[in-house]
């Protein structure tokens, strides 16, 4: 029995900021103290505030160290370990009060958070099925196998109100029943972990946290529908979890949580991992299947569906990863505890990984319904530097562009449809006054057509003709013709292409038009950028001014194009300011970053 636990971040984002090196360091300086047999350091899953990376937290008093070194190890072992006193300086500066430090669930990041689908990570070891038992896990598989029939499990989840956390929020509890009276020699219960929206990474992080979750819900899923066999299609680029997946389902196979026979019911269940390379397409369910089958990850036509003729032609289920992390709390605490969180028609919670201008980055786990502005400026906490929030980009390459007079539009299903966005899959990216929201479109767009699978002209030729006139736009060569084929270029490549993909790519260019169409007009008629962002549009400055004739911009210029300013009048004793030959700048930016007075500027 160990007094504390030191409980060291090994997600992907702490660990690529060298939480491994510290863990490495408790380990040596626990032992050093003589105290292994006191103090257990453990490798957890992430624990959301990633802004704060590496995190460390030490229980029982719950004490949040961030951005942690190794060489900050030893303090806290002599210090807090041996000697019962807090290190303040590393702890998190939210959590610091002036009589000493609050617990994380009275700040800002985590205050307005309900933890279901993440309820786990940062909290266990995922690499020991002990923990994930020790906290109820795998007590939801016991009741449905022993107490409940199949249509019992199916109308718990439809009560629940469970909609799809993939994106296109499709009923859970449907899609099963859906399913279930399908006859056939074999039935598949599929695990979408493939997650190919820039900027997300929920799904990672349930898998790399609390695998066995995601397990013990495929389980019952398979129960319910009358399957024997999972397979979970995991992006290859994610190794953490790609491993904690396979040792979490070797545990369950020797626990007896999977295979033949489990509980002693004579319910078989299994579950096999397969590696996808990457391809976005293959987040379209019809897509990942084929993928599955050792195909080329295109999607089929539906119908069928696959609830009728999906993986190996067999009757099957998709969800995603997200999704099944909810399962098992749900038979535990029943539907009504769960569709009392949310709102009428979007019950639960939903998980967003908020990235961009923002200060706090990390995953976030809130109601549905909670209204933009807590998620930016209280858990967000707010815009770095200053600047004024823009907007507010969701669903990815999918989704749409929520603008600053939306802030307070509660975050569901219905309410971001009703403006032209999506829930989407639960990437967030803000974005500043200092986004050109063109060329944010122009992002989007240029991932789509990289990622369209090319199996239909509306998407593989529409896409790319989309994006030719969003560069002629950025560039400053398009007319106001040119807005007139874009906009009905995106009604056609919606309406006509074959699956998601394509029908949902021109949501950013859409959504922005609608939005924010006074910067098109502005990068096609006053030939200008208004945030300064699209380089065929932009100029360098210098202001007279403030230029105190240091050359240090000059010498720093590749294209030697900043000359003395010799038509400037200059006070006595003063230098000739500099200026910036515009035929000959090449836009590097190299004499901004050079100057230390603020006299370059670009417009």
């Amino acid at each position: 029995m160990y007094r504390s636990h030191v409980l060291v971040c090994g997600g992907t984002g702490c660990t690529s900021s060298g939480s491994l090196k510290v863990k490495e360091a408790f380990e040596k300086a626990i032992k050093a103290e003589g105290l292994e047999k006191e103090v257990a350091v453990v490798e957890t899953g992430c624990h959301g505030l990633c802004q704060m990376g590496p995190v460390v937290i030490v229980y029982p008093d719950a004490t949040f160290y961030a951005r942690v070194e190794a060489k900050d190890v030893e303090e806290i072992v002599k210090e807090h370990l041996l000697k019962g006193r807090i290190v303040k300086r590393l702890v998190y500066e939210e959590a610091q009060t002036e009589d000493g430090v609050k617990t994380l669930a009275d700040t800002n990041f985590y205050s307005k958070q309900v933890r279901v689908a993440l309820r786990n990570c940062g909290v266990i070891n995922p690499e020991d099925i002990d923990e994930y038992i020790g906290t109820g896990g795998y007590e939801a598989l016991g009741k449905v196998l022993t107490e409940m029939t199949p249509d019992e499990v199916i109308q718990v989840i439809l009560d629940s109100g469970l909609r799809g956390r993939g994106g296109a929020g499709f009923p859970t509890g449907l899609k099963w029943k859906l399913c279930r009276p399908n006859q056939a020699d074999k039935k598949y219960v599929c695990c979408n972990g493939d997650e190919g929206d820039p900027g997300a990474f929920m799904d990672r992080s349930v898998l790399e946290g609390d695998p066995h979750a995601v397990l013990e819900a495929m389980a019952i899923a398979g129960y319910a529908i009358g399957s024997d066999q999972g397979y979970i299609y995991v992006r290859a680029e994610y190794p953490i979890a790609v491993e904690r997946l396979k040792i979490a389902i070797k545990q369950a196979r020797e626990y007896g949580l999977l295979g033949k026979n489990i509980f002693g019911t004579g319910f078989n269940f299994d579950i096999d991992l397969r590696l996808g390379a990457g391809a976005f397409v293959c987040g379209e369910e019809t897509a990942l299947m084929t993928s599955i089958e050792g195909k080329r990850g295109e999607p089929r036509p539906r119908p069928p569906f696959p609830a009728v003729k999906g993986l190996f032609g067999k009757p099957s289920i998709l969800n995603n990863v997200e999704t099944y992390a909810n399962i098992p709390q749900i038979i535990l605490k029943g539907a009504e505890w769960f569709a009392s969180m949310g709102t009428e028609k979007s019950k639960g919670t939903k998980v967003f990984a908020l990235g961009g201008k923002i200060k706090n980055t990390g995953l976030v786990e809130i109601p549905m319904g909670t209204p933009l502005r807590t998620i930016i400026e209280n858990i967000g906490g707010g815009i770095p530097n200053g600047k004024k929030f823009k907007a507010v980009q969701t669903g990815g390459p999918s989704g749409g562009c929520i603008p600053a007079q939306y802030i307070d539009i509660p975050v569901d299903y219905e309410n971001l449809a009703s403006i032209g966005c999506i829930v989407g899959s639960g990437g967030m990216i803000v974005m500043d006054e200092d986004n050109c929201m063109v060329d944010i479109a122009k992002f989007f767009l240029e991932f789509t057509v990289d990622e369209s699978c090319g199996k239909c002209t509306a998407c593989r030729i529409g896409t790319r003709r989309m994006l030719e006139i969003l560069t002629k736009i950025t560039d400053g060569k398009a007319t106001m013709d040119d807005l007139t084929k874009l906009e009905e270029l995106c009604l056609y490549v919606k309406n006509n292409s074959l699956c998601a993909l394509g029908q949902t790519a021109p949501n950013p260019v859409l959504s922005t038009l609608k939005f924010f169409k006074d910067e098109y007009i502005a990068h096609i008629v006053d030939k200008k950028c208004p945030a300064g962002v699209c380089k065929a549009l932009m100029t360098y400055n210098i202001d007279p001014a403030k230029c105190i004739g240091c050359k240090a911009c000059a010498k720093g210029c590749p294209a030697n194009a900043i000359k003395v300013n010799a038509n400037s009048e200059v006070k006595e004793g003063k230098k000739l300011p500099y200026l910036v030959i515009g035929d000959e700048c090449v836009k590097c930016g190299a004499c901004q970053a050079t100057c230390k007075f603020g006299a370059i500027y670009k417009k």
